[in-house]
């Protein structure tokens, strides 16, 4: 990457994104990336009918883009020829497959928010698809990239880094506390948020509410990187967080004794000792809102940031911060082990490109 303050006399090309996925999360990262220097939204997927055909900015509630967004990837795709796709749909690969694939195959770089992409190798399923979409990949010279808030930076990447500055490493616990009450009401409602206990566990039972995805992801990004051969990882069913307080939100009341939101532990096992701790908590009237990392090792590394990053405007940031290292990058799936470390992009995009 040259000096991005280095001022040329030519003028430079905006970087074009297509926004695949319009949903609460795709909406929020057009309207960012509307505000970015060097940076044209050219193009606008999604399926959902009662937005197809609509002008972008109608949807985002700006000034129209004369984008119009269509539910025909491939017609978008070759008409526009973008530099890269910023894919904000489904948490699953075996969801979101078939659309990279469809993707690459067009020559187009992708950054997705699919929680599983961001490291597929924790499961045998995840290895088998990160190794048909690499092969997708390098075989139309383009990258794609998993990212996101957590996973993809808070409770992996972040940690990874802060070993950097250790010679020994004993183990790692990673911690964040939210108080849903600041997040978006589905959010509060997916967490189980006013249920009842009864309900909540019933809900879990019928996988209506299915817990924090990405644990898993982050524990074996986390071992990988360091050098830790896990003999597995524990990821425990999601818990209800019962308050002895009446608390709420502006749309969710919880009374004493009802279901406040989720907590879950997960834990990379070596030995029959965590490696690895993972502890996530998300639910109205949390006393504090934190991000921890504490590695215990030579030296030992206390890190918090408190309140915590608010889990979407984080994630819009890294989607569109590492932009410029994805198509820098070399051609094929990547995670951001194989990223240069995230910064923020002030810059005209076009000047982080080589």
């Amino acid at each position: 990457m040259g000096n991005p303050n280095k001022q040329g006399k030519t003028e430079l090309k905006p970087v074009k994104v297509v926004s695949y996925g319009i949903g609460v999360i795709g909406r929020r990262l057009a309207r960012h990336l509307l505000t970015k220097k060097g940076v044209e939204i050219v193009g606008a997927i999604d399926i959902n009918p009662e937005i197809i055909g609509k002008d972008l900015g109608e949807v985002l509630d700006v000034d129209k883009l004369g984008v119009t967004i269509s539910n025909d990837t491939d017609k978008v795709l070759s008409t526009i020829k973008p530099d890269i796709v910023c894919h904000t749909t489904l948490s699953y690969l075996k969801q979101t497959h078939d659309q990279f694939v469809q993707i690459l195959n067009h020559g187009v770089n992708i950054v997705s928010t699919c929680e599983e992409l961001a490291y597929p190798y924790a499961t045998k399923e995840g290895g088998a698809y990160a190794k048909k979409l690499d092969k997708v990949a390098k075989e139309n010279g383009v990258t794609l990239l998993g990212t996101g808030i957590n996973p993809g930076f808070l409770m992996d990447t972040l940690p990874i880094f802060l070993t950097g500055v250790c010679t020994r490493v004993d183990d790692i616990s990673i911690k964040r506390q939210m108080d849903a009450a600041t997040r978006r009401v589905p959010f509060q409602k997916k967490i189980g948020a006013g249920l009842s206990v009864n309900v909540f566990r019933d809900k879990i039972a019928t996988r209506e509410i299915t817990g924090h995805v990405g644990l898993e992801q982050s524990i074996q990004m986390i071992a990988d990187a360091v050098g830790w051969e896990l003999d597995e990882i524990k990821v425990n069913q999601v818990q209800p967080v019962v308050l002895d307080y009446d608390a709420a939100s502006d749309a969710i009341d919880v009374p004493k004794g009802h279901n406040a939101g989720s907590m879950q532990m997960a834990y990379g096992m070596r030995g029959g000792k965590p490696l690895i701790t993972m502890d996530f908590k998300a639910y109205i009237g949390a006393p504090d809102e934190f991000d921890s990392v504490s590695i215990r090792g030579e030296p030992p590394i206390n890190e918090r940031t408190s309140p915590c990053i608010h889990g979407d405007f984080g994630t819009i940031a890294i989607t569109s911060n590492v932009i410029p290292h994805v198509i820098n990058s070399d051609p094929g799936f990547k995670t951001m082990v194989d990223m240069p470390p995230p910064h923020a992009t002030t810059a005209h995009m076009r000047k982080y490109l080589k």
